[in-house]
């Protein structure tokens, strides 16, 4: 679940970290005044424990919103283009919006993944996530670190029988991996829906999220893995990842990569739906 909070122009630092922990979402965004007046927006990311510089699920959310209302009432499907000032840079959108259906939304990332030192060994994660070695780990996939932005911990599983039974043990997890407080991917190539190529969890205790229905950052630095595990060849690659299941909360991230050798370039994108809608007195 994300809010968004428009006209935040007059809130502190600490009224935005207050309404995000009474709210006790994934995210809270706080839209406000751009620095520079072509952009759309400027947006900040609180969850209910600290600020974010970068969060995927926010972008699509906000641009959404802010897509549809500038376009209005309309009879066809239209697209426009929402460019939002966030602390890791401009971030430009694409959102397509037409009658009868949620708009959707997609963007280019302002950063590309790297590799970072120091993933957990399978005899860590197995202590956290409850499960025995021997189910963690699928073909070359092996646990990794990626960030684009946000740096996150992959954990690779067997299957949904493996992942669906995860019971996170939060004190292992804080000690094992409380020096970089990075949140905990769990993923597998068995998925529920056919059009899914993963299926997968996010956990983010140190964020004050136990557990995430869509992570766009985590996607974000997920096409780092899928480069380094399953080395796609050459031209564009479309994924779609399917988290939230287990929540009750299914959730579809729709993730492009172009490769061309290396990354060139990535893309997340994913359908909102506005569920309710108020005013905030301060």
């Amino acid at each position: 679940g994300l809010a968004v909070v428009q006209d935040a122009d007059g809130l502190s630092d600490e009224a935005m970290q207050a309404i995000a922990r009474e709210f006790n979402l994934s995210e809270t965004v706080f839209l406000l005044e751009p620095g520079n007046k072509a952009y759309s927006a400027r947006m900040r990311i609180f969850t209910p424990h600290n600020e974010l510089p970068f969060a995927g699920h926010p972008v699509v959310g906000a641009a959404a919103m802010l897509g549809e209302a500038r376009l209005g009432e309309i009879n066809t499907e239209e697209d426009a283009i929402v460019v939002l000032e966030a602390e890791i840079g401009a971030i430009r959108v694409g959102v397509r919006v037409g009658p009868n259906k949620p708009p959707f939304a997609e963007f280019d990332l302002p950063k590309l993944p790297e590799e970072l030192p120091d993933a957990p060994t399978s005899e860590e994660l197995s202590m956290i996530l409850g499960l025995t070695s021997s189910e963690l780990g699928f073909e070359n996939h092996k646990p990794s670190c990626f960030g684009a932005g946000l740096a996150f911990i992959f954990a690779p599983v067997q299957n949904l029988a493996a992942i669906g039974k995860i019971n996170i043990n939060t004190d292992a997890m804080k000690r094992l991996l409380a020096k970089e407080r990075r949140q905990l991917f769990v993923y597998c190539r068995e998925a529920i829906r056919a059009d899914s190529a993963y299926h997968a969890r996010m956990f983010a205790p140190f964020l004050g999220v136990p557990e995430d229905p869509a992570t766009g950052s985590a996607a974000a630095a997920f096409a780092g893995v899928i480069m380094k595990f399953d080395q796609p060849a050459g031209g564009t690659k479309n994924y779609v990842i399917e988290q939230g299941v287990e929540m009750g909360r299914p959730s579809k991230i729709h993730l492009e990569l172009v490769v061309d050798g290396d990354l060139r370039a990535a893309r997340i994108g994913g359908s909102v739906v506005q569920v309710s809608k108020g005013e905030i007195w301060v």
